[in-house]
């Protein structure tokens, strides 16, 4: 594991003055370690009937949809306003350097379905906690949020649902 926490980089005053930005891009770009990445996270989740896997943008797309995929599942794309098509839901959130709206289709998750929710960074946890809001209200069974890097000293995991927190990566 060490050696994928080296291969992210920091990137520091970034998007502002005092964050030290985890950039996965350097991670991302080697084949090897991306791949491992994606398999590692997802023997976690092979025969847990996971039907959906829920991509946060937009980091959250590369592990959600490789994730999907390895895990024979659907993948839903949680994205900013304005940029889905069809209807629905919506909720606002604070994060580290703002606020933010998110939103997800009204028909992308079925009531009663087995999902995961996937992003790149679990920081402060606001942007998780509000798609764990949008999915919860869609009457579906969350099997856990998962990321691959968790930044540990800001406590995101607190905000979420106890017990149904993975991360691969800690820093």
């Amino acid at each position: 594991m060490q050696n994928l926490k080296n291969i992210i980089r920091d990137i520091h005053d970034f998007p502002k003055k005092g964050i030290v930005f985890k950039d996965i891009t350097t991670l991302l770009q080697d084949a090897q370690s991306y791949q491992r990445v994606v398999d590692l996270i997802a023997h976690r989740y092979i025969g847990k009937g996971i039907d959906k896997v829920v991509g946060v943008e937009a980091r959250g797309f590369i592990i959600g949809a490789a994730l999907a995929y390895r895990l024979d599942a659907g993948v839903v794309l949680v994205r900013k306003p304005g940029k889905l098509p069809a209807e629905t839901y919506s909720k606002s959130y604070e994060l580290e350097y703002g606020s933010d709206t998110l939103e997800i289709h009204r028909d992308a998750i079925n009531p009663g379905e087995r999902v995961l929710i996937a992003d790149d960074l679990l920081a402060t946890g606001g942007t998780m906690a509000a798609v764990v809001g949008l999915v919860s209200e869609m009457g579906c069974d969350i099997v856990e949020c998962c990321f691959m890097t968790e930044l540990k000293e800001l406590c995101g995991r607190k905000k979420l649902p106890k017990g149904k927190v993975y991360s691969l990566l800690t820093f």
